[in-house]
């Protein structure tokens, strides 16, 4: 899906309160590390995650509007000229109502600004993305604001609570909780519009691929203070290098024939190795954050961009692949030509 008249105005993010690194997280699993034989130091050598964030007492709402209002700040578009809300996180305040509602009140959106709710694992804030564009694109809305609040703490806080208190674990089934530990947080925001005016780059297009037999390799659930999830994290990053892949072509032919910068999804070393290696494009110089962060869910892909547009690591002209990949499973890569 190409689009013509689609911008990206302004980014923003929001860092967490607390960074806990990988070697303060084990030495909160002592019991289950020692008694399972683990080595201390495993989960940084493997992931190349040196820590990762969380917020204390921030709801995903809080975390989304405090991004949202940073992103508008470095906006020309008020908030009263924002005609659509999308909430794109996997966390979420409640079932019932929208999270997006709260977000919407908190930046005192107006009435006629639509808001709701898009959740697809990782991919939230690419679709929220492709939404949006899809409604500038055919004159339908002028402006939208996309969000994302992503927590790891209740996550984090009971897997350690989990993993410490079964007894029953061993070395082969504490495996599939092993991905839990790399998640963090942060709050994104994007601006996207049809005036290319202020806009500091052009959103070209978006390419999807599934593969919904793998539904089964990564599973969470719970409650908004309490939650879990289980990974099959060797069969997922087969899955989903494969279904990259296969997407990656269609990308190149539709969407940037060129790149010059590509953010991956931020799950760690081993993927983006095998990522980079697998479409070939090693040569191209690709962002990281997953060894502050760690992966941030919906997050990941858009904090990437921000932090580099932040850093003036991407220059006029230039072309970004935004290569995310969400449990699932799904593939969302989008291109981005800065302006």
């Amino acid at each position: 899906m190409k689009f013509k008249n689609v911008y990206i105005e302004s980014m923003a993010y929001h860092r967490p309160d607390v960074f806990l690194s990988s070697e303060e997280l084990e030495k909160k699993l002592s019991p289950v590390y020692e008694r399972l034989r683990l080595p201390f130091g495993r989960l940084e050598l493997s992931t190349g995650i040196k820590s990762r964030g969380y917020f204390e007492n921030l709801r995903p709402s809080g975390i989304s509007i405090a991004a949202g209002k940073k992103a508008l700040s470095q906006s020309k578009i008020s908030k009263e000229n924002i005609d659509l809300l999308i909430h794109s996180s996997v966390c979420r305040d409640f079932l019932e109502p929208s999270t997006a509602s709260v977000v919407h009140a908190g930046l005192e959106l107006k009435s006629g600004c639509s808001s709701f709710d898009l959740s697809n694992a990782c991919l939230g804030f690419l679709d929220a993305m492709k939404v949006a564009a899809a409604q500038i694109d055919s004159g339908l809305i002028n402006n939208a604001l996309i969000v994302t609040g992503e927590n790891s703490r209740p996550l984090i806080e009971k897997t350690i609570e989990f993993l410490n208190g079964n007894k029953g674990l061993t070395r082969k089934s504490i495996k599939k909780y092993f991905a839990n530990l790399t998640i963090g947080s942060a709050g994104v925001a994007f601006v996207m519009t049809s005036n290319p005016e202020n806009a500091i780059g052009r959103f070209v297009g978006v390419e999807n691929l599934s593969d919904t037999s793998a539904s089964e390799l990564c599973q969470g659930d719970g409650n908004t203070n309490e939650l879990m999830m289980e990974t099959d994290s060797e069969e997922l990053l087969k899955a989903g290098i494969d279904l990259a892949k296969n997407c990656f072509q269609k990308f190149k032919d539709n969407i940037l024939s060129d790149i010059d910068h590509v953010v991956g999804h931020q799950v760690g070393v081993a993927h983006r190795n095998l990522l980079m290696k697998t479409l070939e494009i090693e040569s191209i110089r690709d962002h990281v954050c997953y060894d502050r962060f760690g992966n941030t869910g919906s997050a990941a892909c858009p904090l990437t961009m921000a932090l580099a547009f932040e850093n003036n690591q991407i220059k006029s002209g230039e072309k970004v692949a935004m290569l995310g990949i969400g449990s699932g499973l799904h593939t969302n890569m989008a291109g981005v030509q800065w302006l």
